[in-house]
């Protein structure tokens, strides 16, 4: 407007002149009308400035505000990835939302950049939405769980039960109703699943026929409170003592219970073999070069015994190292001709043994023809020879009954109608006490269940 009308721009240019020239020149009053405006002017822009300020602080400190402010440095934060694996998540992420467009080619290349960073990324984004996506109900349940067993330890702490452990685990047991709870979720049925007669059922099975007590008193009682309740069995205990005194087990007079009697009462072990190690110096014979000269011989041997639990027993004796011969010991009827079989007593804390060697097939024979031929008597009939031991149950440092003391040793030889019987003298050296020692071998397979 003021570009089209020339005219008028210099009239207001001569007005504004003149104006400038009546206020410089003008009088005391004009000047005194003129400060109040400035002042109110200056006071309205103060008022404007402080009211921005304000209005700018609350806009800042509002929860929407801040939400904003939030997303974007989350966005910031996630447009950026900070390893290899967040970019390989990245493009396959992408990869994926060009495939739900039907972007098939594109996302093909976001597929192939983000397995060339992670082979395995798809693997991992499916592990990471399976876990976002269990449910709440787990959680929710141990929270439950875990808030009920502070409950029960701070209501067990009043009462006098507090230091029986067994107590407290059964009044968990009973109102839970269950042996145990799993801990992650599963989708085959949870062994927490089965009743307690099951779980009993199935722990006859550990320890089966050949007594593994071991595996049920240690392994299986330490998996969690349900098991622990069940391997200590009343029942299980009772059968294992049966089984290990027979008709001499009595009853819990002077015990409290099954347990507490095979663990105090001297008894033998079944999940291992007990080992001696023997060791002397015998002389040797002087050589023919040299009359001066005699060797000496270190001789070393071991003597090895298993018992089973229905009263048999085997005995090794050989050179061998253990890892040698503890193979020979397994089974009850041994391949090994070497390897005596036998039977055993109990009687408080005395194990007697019984062993017979049976002469080799064949040696009657041929013995009997070579006697003739040399007409001797005496070696008409082949030997047999029964060997008897008589051993104390002793125990080890803390180990219970782990020791086998020697206390009587004889050997008698059958030889036709003659016979003949010869008794050691059981020197401490030539006769150190038998060792126990597991064998995970002889209890790795379960053949029947304990009866």
């Amino acid at each position: 407007m003021l570009a089209g009308n020339p005219g008028s721009s210099k009239y207001t240019e001569s007005d504004s002149s003149r104006s400038r020239q009546s206020t410089s020149t003008g009088d005391g009053d004009e000047d005194e009308q003129d400060e109040p405006s400035s002042n109110q002017n200056s006071e309205t822009v103060d008022e404007l400035s402080t009211f921005r300020a304000q209005w700018k602080k609350e806009l800042k400190s509002s929860p929407e505000h801040q939400s904003v402010f939030k997303r974007e440095q989350s966005a910031a934060t996630d447009a950026v990835p900070e390893t290899i694996e967040d970019q390989a998540r990245a493009l396959f992420l992408k990869g994926i939302q060009h495939e739900q467009d039907g972007k098939l080619y594109e996302a093909v290349k976001f597929y192939r950049r983000a397995v060339q960073l992670v082979p395995d990324i798809e693997t991992h984004l499916y592990e990471a939405t399976k876990t976002k996506a269990a449910p709440l109900e787990v959680n929710l349940e141990a929270l439950t769980l875990e808030e009920d067993a502070a409950e029960d330890e701070a209501a067990d702490a009043t009462e006098e039960e507090e230091d029986d452990l067994l107590l407290r685990f059964q009044r968990i047991l009973l109102r839970d109703q269950a042996v145990c709870h799993a801990d992650l979720p599963q989708s085959a049925v949870h062994i927490s699943s089965l009743p307690m007669e099951i779980v009993l059922y199935i722990l006859k099975w550990v320890v089966s026929s050949e007594l593994d007590v071991r595996l049920l008193d240690l392994s299986c009682s330490a998996v969690c409170r349900g098991f622990y309740l069940a391997a200590r069995d009343p029942e299980i205990w009772r059968l294992v003592c049966v089984r290990v005194w027979g008709v001499n087990c009595g009853g819990l007079s002077n015990f409290e219970s099954w347990r507490q009697m095979y663990i105090q009462r001297p008894h033998i072990y079944f999940h291992g073999c007990y080992i001696s190690k023997t060791t002397y110096i015998r002389h040797g014979e002087n050589s023919f070069q040299d009359q001066f000269y005699r060797p000496w011989h270190l001789v070393e041997y071991f003597r090895y015994l298993r018992f089973f639990p229905e009263g048999l027993v085997l005995m090794l004796t050989t050179p061998e190292d253990p890892p040698v011969s503890l193979k020979e010991l397994k089974h009850r009827n041994p391949r090994n001709s070497t390897v005596l079989r036998g039977h055993y007593r109990l009687h408080d804390d005395h194990v007697t043994i019984v062993l017979k060697r049976e002469p080799e097939k064949g040696s009657g024979t041929n013995n009997k023809i070579r006697n003739k031929r040399r007409g001797d008597a005496l070696w008409n009939e082949p030997s047999e020879q029964t060997f008897h031991l008589e051993l104390q149950i002793g125990s080890h440092r803390s180990h219970r009954h782990v020791q086998l003391h020697w206390q009587g040793y004889s050997v008698i030889t059958h030889r036709g109608a003659t016979e003949s019987s010869t008794s050691f003298d059981l020197i401490s050296g030539r006769f150190p006490p038998f060792h126990f020692s597991r064998v995970k071998s002889y209890t790795a397979e379960s053949e029947n269940i304990l009866q």
